[in-house]
């Protein structure tokens, strides 16, 4: 039996923002030339518009289900200290 897709998205997201994480901590140690340094940042970069773009479609489909179960619209989330 197969992984249903939202736990392969899932996993996908988890693994994306482990990886960015790690690249991070290569690009603060500062011991990449330059030419690497760039390259890890760019796919940094990817890393992070593919988890922005799984982070958007799971609020869309959050507000969907929202919806369906007549539920209110979401509210912006204001986290402690922020005002």
């Amino acid at each position: 039996m197969s992984a249903p897709k939202n736990a392969a998205k899932a996993v996908n997201l988890e693994k994306a923002l482990a990886d960015l994480e790690s690249l991070v901590e290569e690009l603060e140690s500062g011991d990449l030339p330059l030419e690497k340094a760039m390259k890890k940042f760019e796919e940094g970069i990817k890393l992070t518009r593919g988890a922005q773009d799984a982070l958007k479609k799971a609020e869309q489909k959050v507000e969907v289900l929202l919806k369906s179960a007549g539920g209110d619209e979401l509210e912006a989330f204001i986290a402690d200290g922020e005002d």
